[in-house]
């Protein structure tokens, strides 16, 4: 049964577009925007990291909070963020990470000045 204004995203099915949000394409790490707006940087989205793959080091602009999925993020300080773990940064945060296992993630994006 459809419900208008309902959408529903399944992670195993659904097609997941190349990463490019923080600056170039990143090819080991694949994006399926769901609510994501790009002109405003709202929204959320599930990001998928291939085993190996690390972000670029970036500012977030606005409150960014993640819950870890499947696998393991390691942040540059070194602390590791698991399956069940939800974290929250705050704007003007710099980092970068890396993932040895491979990982999902939802990221939910808000707060971002126009």
């Amino acid at each position: 049964m459809l419900k208008e204004g309902r959408r529903v995203f399944s992670l195993q099915r659904s097609a997941f577009g190349r990463y490019d949000l923080d600056g170039p394409l990143q090819d080991d790490i694949s994006l399926l925007e769901v609510s994501y707006d790009r002109a405003s940087g709202n929204g959320c989205y599930v990001m998928r990291m291939q085993p190996g793959a690390k972000s670029v080091p970036h500012v977030h602009g606005g409150t960014e909070d993640f819950l870890i999925l499947e696998g393991e993020l390691v942040d540059e300080d070194g602390t590791v963020f698991r399956q069940g773990d939800f974290v929250s940064y705050a704007p003007g945060t710099r980092h970068h990470s890396w993932t040895d296992t491979g990982c999902l993630i939802a990221v939910f994006e808000w707060g971002k000045p126009d």
